[in-house]
């Protein structure tokens, strides 16, 4: 498992935003979140703020940006509640989730059901970065100096 703070990308990041549940890395066309141990995430408490300011941040509804989820926690989290994100007219170009153990595996597939978005799962955190560079107009593995910012 791997942290973002523990690979070359966070050095990448143009922003990050840390909330008491969790830690969202942000990207030009990408974002990295990593919710904290024990979390019980829900559109309520957590999703609804973290859309909004993210939405505000990269000034549209998220429909160019891939989200990845970096499950290096134990969590849980309400898969309807994606309705809830989706019935607010938000979106999403591509959702990822980085899955380390076999129950965080089939909990992704329960997931799915309710995510009207391409969805991936992967093992690595490098691998989910390399997707997101071939489904995404910019290549970021980029110099920072080359690419633009928020």
């Amino acid at each position: 498992m791997k942290r973002l703070k523990d690979t070359p990308y966070y050095h990448r990041a143009i922003h990050e935003i840390n909330y008491s549940f969790g830690d969202f890395y942000l990207f030009d066309t990408f974002i990295v979140g990593e919710i904290h141990e024990n979390v019980h995430a829900s559109w309520k408490d957590h999703g609804r703020l973290i859309t909004e300011e993210l939405s505000n941040l990269y000034d549209n509804n998220g429909k160019d940006l891939v989200y990845i989820s970096n499950r290096v926690n134990d969590y849980s989290l309400v898969p309807t509640d994606w309705k809830k994100f989706f019935k607010m007219s938000y979106n999403l170009k591509a959702y990822g989730i980085i899955s380390y153990t076999k129950t965080g595996y089939f909990n992704a597939m329960l997931e799915r059901m309710f995510v009207n978005t391409k969805l991936r799962w992967f093992n690595s955190l490098e691998d989910a970065i390399q997707w997101v560079s071939e489904i995404s107009d910019s290549n970021v593995f980029q110099p920072i100096s080359k690419r633009a910012s928020i």
